[in-house]
């Protein structure tokens, strides 16, 4: 396991709820190394809070793990306590969430709540700590440090509480960063200022960041590897240029076609991917994105398609290519299947009319 600095192998995790179970993870896989980074993506729902967060062991009751294995840092996540748990957070792995407003306590200064985080996790003194919260809101570039520390946090703009949250978050450098949705309640230009600021102190600090979004301009921008999740299960998984370049499952290529084109004509129109999200209650017994996809076939509403593997990295769950790859199998010659083969998945013309996704 010390190949990465988190390793995530076939979670499992549910809530359980006066309704019933919600199955919020199904099997996720995630490897991240040092100074790497990952983006999660997908619309709201899909589990990539979850995942990131559970590596924190922010998923207490009603959330359970049911099963896999969530290594961090050398760290067996499973076994680990409450009070080991706590002495790692902030230490080893620090979070950005996605509200600052929400995030910070409004009763407490900005200097208050950064030397708490200090006091807690080092052994500095309350003036070392004092120093060492002005070193931090000039690393994120923060004007007047010393000024700040004694405001509140409804005297900064959206943009300079997002930045405190990430001197408390690089407070005792840590070696892995989540990033929630940054910089959703920011301007364009701010947005940018943060993810140039993140980047930088990434390399500086040398520490690994999981990016989580529904942004793929973000992450097209930021990450290195990417995945694509959809109803707590990894749909595809690749390389920044294996998801924009070639991406292989219909939920990927749904996602890239809602993204506006600087290049596009003046009255091109935006393809969104009909429908509603899964009812994780009662989830369906294939493939989850079934009922949303044009292309889907019967065996995508019975069975859950295994994993198809293009390369090392990139790989994805879809019946799609698993037939692909049936087809240049088979003989080119014959029409006909060889005896004992495989029966191709069978293209049924009334669901994939039903469909809500277009090509």
């Amino acid at each position: 396991m010390s190949e990465y600095l988190v390793n995530i192998e076939n979670e499992r995790l549910s809530f359980f709820t006066p309704a019933g179970e919600v199955k919020a993870l199904n099997g996720v896989s995630i490897h991240v190394g040092e100074g790497e980074v990952l983006g999660i993506v997908g619309e709201s729902g899909s589990g990539k809070s979850v995942t990131a967060y559970s590596l924190m062991g922010l998923t207490a009751y009603p959330g359970r793990l049911i099963g896999g294995d969530l290594y961090f840092n050398g760290h067996h996540i499973n076994e680990m306590t409450e009070k080991q748990m706590r002495k790692m957070r902030g230490n080893e792995v620090s979070i950005i969430f996605q509200d600052p407003m929400t995030s910070l306590n409004p009763v407490y200064t900005i200097g208050n709540q950064i030397r708490e985080v200090i006091l807690l996790h080092t052994d500095k003194t309350k003036k070392e700590a004092q120093e060492r919260a002005i070193e931090l809101l000039t690393l994120v570039g923060i004007n007047e440090p010393k000024k700040r520390l004694k405001q509140y946090p409804h005297e900064l703009s959206g943009g300079m509480r997002q930045r405190v949250m990430i001197a408390i978050a690089l407070a005792c450098e840590p070696k892995l960063l989540i990033a929630d949705e940054p910089t959703t309640a920011l301007d364009v230009t701010i947005q940018a200022q943060i993810l140039e600021l993140m980047m930088e102190l990434k390399d500086k600090l040398g520490m690994a960041i999981i990016m989580i979004t529904h942004d793929l301009g973000i992450v097209a921008s930021t990450c290195e590897r990417i995945a694509v999740m959809y109803a707590g299960n990894i749909v595809e998984y690749g390389t920044t240029d294996d998801i924009f370049y070639n991406p292989r499952h219909e939920y990927t290529k749904g996602l890239i076609r809602s993204i506006p084109r600087m290049d596009a004509t003046e009255h091109t129109r935006l393809v969104p991917i009909e429908g509603t999200p899964v009812d994780m209650l009662n989830p369906p017994k294939g493939c989850k994105f079934a009922s949303r996809c044009e292309k889907c076939m019967k065996i995508c509403l019975t069975e859950m398609p295994p994993v198809t593997q293009f390369d090392e990295i990139h790989y994805t769950q879809c019946w799609l290519n698993q037939k692909a790859e049936m087809e240049e199998a088979s003989p080119q010659s014959s029409g006909k299947e060889q005896a004992g083969s495989p029966a191709e998945p069978e293209q049924d013309p009334q669901i994939a009319e039903g469909g809500a996704a277009n090509e």
